[in-house]
């Protein structure tokens, strides 16, 4: 198996924890956002328009950060990135923790920490192909959506019990000490020689717009992403309003029902850790269960079963990522794959900004139950709708071509 191969090689297995402790305390820190904006705001509408500008700069940034991968060392770009996002979440730690914060400096904190994430996320996507090799990506995809969506089931259960026990503030502290293990792992990791460029930064953004419209596969995968980011994906907005504002939940049972989307989460990605290939009709069979299941929390629910259906949700969320970002990496050329993944990250991320505020709007509007339900249907009509387009079962890696020792002439004695 090639995610068991990565993880025997120490290099990768270092970086794979690094990053695991950081994806921990970033999980950590969104639940408790939208916890404090609930306490500070008691409406799903706040809340989204949080959400939505943390993922406003990623429609504004992730093309010129793919720009940006192709052109300097990715290893030097996350320095930036990881050591900026450590010292925002410091900063509002000690906003929390002197009495000072307001709605107001959550919107600025969400707005600065999504333009850090909006450059990280594309970088990354193409640091890891850099470190694992693309013959092994995805073997490295399977084991990292094993690693995030195992602090997705942590990460929320912990920030519940700190927010119970110690307040709303140690969250953001948690994550800003996460994000050291990371930043010396890459002091110690070489970076690799990225090859001058002389063409224009437009030029370049326009080549990978054009691979990425221009590969029908491609295409469809990057389209029904973007439907399903947009109306399904919502989480952030999503969990803490239905448990707060229709269950009627405490920071522990919201921390449950966060958890219980990670859990779900860990099932899909566990099945694609055994199966280290992309299957891109899975991604949009992924898209069918998450809507399938939103539809499912019009009913209503006891805590417990919410808590199911959202770990059936979480598992169609992933199934369709995973798939997604596999079939996208394996088909990208090394050429320009940091502007590739800088669309798809555009697509994945910048649809979340509507998608978020959409899905506060409905809540409030209709109810939790009706608001989600509707957000549901939106996101099976788009599966639906996509399926019809052909969908290769399997992708596998594309082998490097072999290259064949020349034939000898034979040689004709002479007399």
């Amino acid at each position: 198996m090639l995610a068991l191969a990565l993880l025997r090689d120490p290099q990768y297995r270092t970086y794979w924890i690094a990053l695991f402790l950081s994806q921990m305390g970033t999980w950590m820190q969104a639940a408790t956002q939208g916890w404090l904006v609930l306490e500070l705001t008691g409406s799903a509408e706040r809340l989204g328009l949080v959400v939505a500008l943390q993922f406003l700069p990623s429609l504004l940034f992730s093309i010129p950060a793919g720009v940006l991968s192709d052109r300097y060392s990715r290893r030097n770009l996350l320095f930036i990135t990881q050591g900026g996002m450590a010292v925002l979440a410091f900063g509002m730690f000690a906003l929390i923790v002197t009495g000072l914060v307001r709605y107001e400096y959550v919107l600025v904190f969400a707005f600065l920490y999504g333009m850090f994430n909006a450059v990280d996320l594309p970088v990354r996507q193409a640091f890891t192909v850099e470190l694992a090799g693309k013959d092994r990506y995805p073997g490295a995809i399977a084991i990292n959506s094993f690693g995030f969506n195992t602090s997705r089931l942590i990460g929320p259960a912990l920030a519940g019990l700190l927010i119970a026990g110690f307040g709303l503030s140690w969250s953001y502290l948690a994550n800003a000490l996460s994000f050291i293990p990371l930043i010396a792992v890459l002091l110690f990791t070489p970076g690799a020689r990225i090859e001058p460029r002389r063409g224009g930064v437009v030029e370049d953004a326009l080549e990978g717009l054009r691979f990425v419209w221009g590969h029908p596969l491609v295409r469809q995968v990057v389209v029904l992403l973007g439907l399903t980011s947009l109306l399904g994906m919502n989480f952030q907005t999503i969990v803490p309003s239905y448990a707060r504002l229709e269950l009627g939940l405490d920071a522990q049972g919201f921390g449950l029902l966060m958890s219980a989307v990670g859990l779900g989460s860990i099932v899909a990605a566990l099945v694609q850790t055994l199966a280290s290939r992309a299957h891109p009709v899975r991604a949009v069979f992924g898209s069918m269960i998450l809507g399938c299941a939103l539809i499912t929390l019009a009913l209503p629910l006891p805590t417990l079963w919410v808590a199911v259906v959202l770990g059936i949700a979480g598992l169609g969320m992933i199934t369709t990522m995973l798939n997604a970002n596999t079939t996208v990496q394996l088909i990208a050329p090394d050429r320009i794959r940091g502007r590739v993944m800088s669309v798809y990250s555009m697509v994945l991320l910048g649809s979340g900004p509507m998608g978020a505020y959409l899905s506060g709007f409905l809540m409030d509007a209709l109810g939790a139950r009706w608001g989600v339900a509707v957000m549901g249907l939106l996101t099976l009509t788009a599966a639906l709708v996509l399926i019809r387009f052909p969908w290769p079962r399997v992708l596998a890696p594309t082998p490097a071509p072999k290259v064949e020792p020349p034939v000898p002439t034979p040689q004709v004695a002479s007399d």
